[in-house]
């Protein structure tokens, strides 16, 4: 006799048909054969239980697809990484302790006092306009990936920016779990108290684009100052959006196209157009392209950039009266 069982890893699915005294070994190296995912990282899930890899023990027979309780029909959901990402992790974790041992040399060293001649001002706004504490959650997988995304995030110079001028003070600065709030990206609670991003893809495997995941940074700390989704919150909204454009643009020296940026920010209005426009391109022709064309393709990604606020908008929750906001 023989079993058909599913199995869907991150977005694809596989049918196997197997008999039913195959040793979970087997399956285990099947699965590796279709998604590279090596059997000691292969974690199904499937009705609330959960099979892992383990070694075998020559004290006792390994169990079968059966025992281990895997029936006609079932469908199981794998979890894992491949040999490649788990290359990529260990060489990123190698990466970032050796720049912590390079900044712990560097701790050591005699430190150089300079005489500050300039207000103590700005030093005491900077560190009052911040994001005062950064905190993963602890009993989810690669806690320290995502203390680095948190952390690139609260150090990004861009929100920095918008928040020393607008005067934004963020709490606690953490991660929302995919299985919190299945339809939120972002929640922002007492109005900077606590800002929560959903940093991880839903299947807890990997983690969201990073520009994404400023994005809704930025839609968050709009709603430190308003909570509902007004036109004065979009306003804001798109503010600082602009902002974080036109900081990164400056920072550039030279960019004078709107595409060098078109990863950070699109415009949201025909006036934002125009400011960037103005900022990024000149008031006259730049290389092959005109102001016309350059001013097609600013609203083409305006359209764009409105159709994708009104979809974050309908996935947003507010629970006004609290002040607690979520895109």
């Amino acid at each position: 006799m023989s079993v058909s069982l599913t199995f869907t890893f991150r977005t694809t699915s596989h049918t196997l048909h197997l008999p039913t005294d195959t040793p979970l070994s087997v399956l285990h190296s099947r699965l590796e054969a279709l998604t590279s995912v090596p059997p000691s990282l292969q974690k199904l899930i499937y009705r609330g239980k959960k099979i892992q890899h383990r070694q075998n023990d020559d004290s006792e027979p390994e169990p079968t697809i059966v025992q281990a309780g895997l029936r006609d029909g079932i469908k199981v959901q794998m979890l894992g990484s491949t040999a490649e990402e788990l290359k990529q992790l260990t060489a990123a974790d190698s990466a970032r302790q050796s720049k912590e041992r390079t900044l712990r040399e560097r701790a050591l060293k005699p430190q150089v006092k300079l005489r500050s001649t300039g207000s103590s001002s700005s030093s005491s706004s900077s560190h009052q306009y911040r994001f005062h504490r950064i905190e993963p959650l602890s009993h989810l997988p690669r806690s320290e990936t995502a203390m680095e995304s948190l952390t690139t995030l609260s150090q990004d110079p861009a929100v920095l920016h918008v928040m020393q001028k607008h005067r934004f003070s963020v709490g606690l600065l953490t991660e929302l779990a995919p299985h919190e709030n299945p339809g939120l990206l972002g929640l922002n609670v007492g109005s900077g108290d606590t800002i929560k991003l959903r940093i991880r893809l839903d299947t807890y495997d990997g983690f969201r684009p990073y520009l994404e995941v400023r994005r809704v940074l930025c839609h968050e700390l709009a709603h430190n100052v308003w909570g509902e989704h007004t036109d004065d919150f979009k306003e804001l909204n798109s503010q600082i959006n602009r902002e974080v454009a036109e900081f990164e643009a400056a920072a550039a020296h030279g960019t004078h196209y709107l595409s060098d940026v078109r990863n950070a920010y699109q415009p949201s209005s025909n006036e934002e157009v125009e400011a960037l426009v103005h900022v990024l391109g000149g008031t006259g022709p730049q290389g092959d392209d005109t102001m016309e064309e350059r001013r097609r393709r600013a609203l083409e990604a305006a359209a764009a950039r409105l159709k994708s606020e009104e979809e974050l908008e309908q996935s947003c929750g507010t629970s006004g009266p609290q002040k607690q906001s979520g895109l």
